[in-house]
């Protein structure tokens, strides 16, 4: 009985993980292998083989994996720079109080501010054109396509890299670098062969987290990019929603389970990265 009324507290947490995680997976796996007249197929799953969605999921990946690469190395320079600095400092709070602000300013919110900024008749471009005669527009549009997605992504790439490796950073200790230097090794010397082994499985790991982030991100490309799916998420909308081309409801669902399946495989090898981090962070 009391063992009963313990778990009545992580009821709602699994009604949560139901309603918004399970059911929604389950739909998508199930829509995934059922034709338009309700019966078992494989077609939906074969038709990922078709050329636009291919070349999305590519641009999927490729836009993922450039942003997480770009804010991973941003963020952990800048995790590193708040580590130096005064343990409970203002500055230390501010930065991460902002960066755990930031990590979450994201979907139409997030767009609508790039475009106030870098638009057409953004302040920045207005600013840019009319004063510096700079036109950031005289090669294309760029800020509503791959590119601009690539900018706006990175946006919140880094501060998310940020909260995820600082407490990576703060678990290196200061004996270990007084250990290296005791013993006449060079800066060098202890990051090569120390602190970057030791840092490694937490910033590859963060590097995974932010792919993921990056590649299951929907609402902030659905603001920004109003012609065309050249991501995998907008091609699945484009799939559910499309009145041009009917009974694709099936293939955005398989379509879905690829993302899910990519997104499954890049948090289970994260998950073992974090493991061995917490080894030592421990």
């Amino acid at each position: 009985m009391r063992r009963a009324r313990s778990l009545l507290g992580v009821v709602p947490f699994f009604a949560f993980v139901a309603v918004f995680l399970a059911i929604p997976t389950l739909v998508v796996v199930a829509g995934a292998f059922t034709s338009d007249d309700a019966g078992f197929t494989l077609d939906n799953l074969t038709a990922l083989g078709n050329g636009y969605v291919v070349n999305a999921f590519v641009r999927s990946v490729l836009l993922s994996a450039g942003t997480a690469l770009i804010g991973a190395v941003l963020g952990g320079l800048l995790a590193y720079a708040l580590v130096t600095a005064r343990e409970g400092g203002l500055l230390r709070r501010v930065v991460s109080a902002a960066c755990g602000v930031l990590a979450q300013f994201g979907g139409v919110t997030l767009a609508f501010a790039f475009i106030a900024t870098l638009g057409l008749s953004g302040f920045v471009t207005v600013f840019l054109r009319d004063r510096l005669g700079v036109d950031i527009y005289a090669g294309g549009v760029w800020l509503f396509e791959l590119p601009g997605l690539a900018l706006v992504y990175t946006y919140f790439q880094v501060p998310l890299m940020v909260i995820v490796f600082l407490p990576a950073l703060d678990g290196v200790r200061p004996q270990w670098r007084e250990a290296a230097d005791s013993l006449g090794g060079s800066t060098w010397q202890y990051w090569r062969m120390i602190g970057g082994p030791l840092l490694a499985p937490a910033f590859l790991g963060s590097t995974l987290l932010l792919f993921a982030n990056a590649f299951s991100a929907y609402a902030t490309a659905a603001a920004l990019v109003s012609q065309g799916s050249p991501i995998a998420p907008l091609q699945i909308r484009s799939a559910l929603t499309s009145e041009v081309v009917l009974g694709q409801q099936n293939l955005g669902k398989a379509m879905a389970l690829g993302m899910v399946l990519v997104v499954a495989v890049v948090m289970g090898l994260y998950a073992l990265l974090q493991r061995r981090t917490a080894r030592w962070l421990g």
